[in-house]
């Protein structure tokens, strides 16, 4: 059975897959739900996601949290030490889904490494914030704010 490990702040949680389906979530409008745990309820809102990175902030309860998620493949290649102390160079920052870009926050020059925020693109309702995946500098921008992207776009050239 998969294992799930959950950071939040710095405390570290193991849900498997069917404690994970046994939750009771209820979406109650958009970004929102409703969960139940031990008889006790709990008030939630997405505040930003980024799904490459498998990074989430949430609002509980009026109270912020910024996830991190890690499947069994992540768990694994951070057990053999795959990511330990390399960054590997990138070329290019393509749309993870088709949105709508609402902020550039990188410019054309600007040196960046992993996690450094590029920009944000607008999705079913929510803000992600596209990161980057390595280090690189800035080569040319493909988009501009206001621009409507579809998955797999190049977004960010980079060398």
């Amino acid at each position: 059975m998969t294992n799930y490990l959950i950071k939040i702040q710095e405390d570290t949680f193991s849900l498997t897959e069917k404690e994970l389906d046994s939750l009771d979530i209820i979406p109650t409008g958009d970004s929102q739900y409703h969960a139940l745990s031990d008889l006790k309820s709990y008030d939630i809102r997405v505040i930003q996601s980024d799904f490459p990175n498998k990074e989430i902030t949430l609002e509980v309860n009026g109270n912020p949290y910024h996830l991190k998620l890690e499947d069994h493949l992540d768990q694994m290649v951070n057990k053999m030490g795959m990511l330990s102390t390399k960054s590997h160079q990138i070329n290019q920052i393509t749309a993870p889904m088709p949105g709508l870009i609402i902020d550039i926050m990188a410019s054309v020059g600007e040196e960046v490494s992993k996690g450094t925020p590029l920009l944000v693109l607008s999705a079913m309702k929510m803000e992600n914030i596209i990161t980057s995946p390595g280090q690189g500098i800035i080569k040319q921008l493909e988009v501009k704010v206001n621009d409507a992207v579809v998955k797999g776009q190049i977004l960010i050239e980079m060398e």
